[in-house]
């Protein structure tokens, strides 16, 4: 009963995570420049599952209980740079503008961050309510050994 604990905290943490890169997309979608001088790529969070620890996996080994149902949530294998190709906006007096007088702009979208923003908020929010149900379901088995 306890492993859903995990599972929503991994998927809280995981989404939080996710959160703060899309803002960070979202502060840099100006950014014509950084520090390799280059205009800012977009960043992107990639998830894979996690798996039991190994004492734990190793436990259920020697108890006959595992399964392959058995998963502790969702973990960031890595933050990626997208590759898109950065957009070329037409401003010839800008400081960063080619011969042409474009200038290679962040591929940040700022309609796609904030889609997934409200995604990663939505994911977010049902994890706390897995938690805050399976807390409930605690609770209540407690007062059944009560009465």
């Amino acid at each position: 009963m306890f492993s859903s604990f995990d599972v929503s905290a991994s998927g809280m943490t995981a989404q939080r995570l996710r959160m703060d890169i899309i803002a960070d997309n979202i502060a840099n979608v100006e950014t014509t420049r950084t520090t390799d001088g280059l205009p800012y790529r977009r960043k992107l969070v990639v998830f894979q599952e996690r798996r039991t620890t190994p004492f734990r996996e190793f436990l259920k080994k020697k108890t006959g209980n595992i399964t392959d149902a058995d998963r502790d949530g969702v973990q960031v294998a890595g933050i990626v740079e997208d590759p898109s190709p950065f957009k070329m906006i037409y401003n010839p007096g800008h400081p960063d503008a080619n011969e042409d007088g474009y200038v290679a702009m962040p591929n940040v979208d700022i309609v796609s961050e904030m889609v997934d923003m409200i995604s990663a908020s939505r994911a977010y929010e049902a994890n706390i309510t897995v938690l805050n149900t399976s807390k409930n379901m605690a609770m209540r088995a407690l007062e059944i050994g009560r009465g």
